[in-house]
């Protein structure tokens, strides 16, 4: 299921959280989910490796059966995108 979220909904939520929190907690809050969201796409990334790795060194590397792994984790990451775009860190 993706996660479908309209303009006026987003602004209705991030008002909601500037009544709650404050003004001034929303870039620290903004940046612990920023955060938040890099470590699950780490995470799946290394996941990602080892499942790769593992059925190379076991010898059963069935490219039918990565490239179902692979397209899973793949929507898995695009969702997480889609969710973290308008969160992004400036360098």
């Amino acid at each position: 299921m993706l996660l479908f979220i309209s303009t006026p909904e987003v602004l209705f939520v991030m008002v909601i959280v500037v009544m709650i929190f404050g003004a001034d907690k929303v870039p620290e809050i903004a940046r612990g989910l920023g955060k938040g969201m890099r470590e699950l796409k780490d995470a799946t990334n290394d996941i990602k490796k080892e499942i790769t790795n593992s059925a190379e060194k076991s010898g059963i590397m069935d490219k039918e059966l990565t490239k179902d792994i692979k397209n899973q984790i793949d929507e898995v990451k695009d969702s997480i995108e889609e969710v973290t775009g308008p969160i992004k860190r400036r360098h």
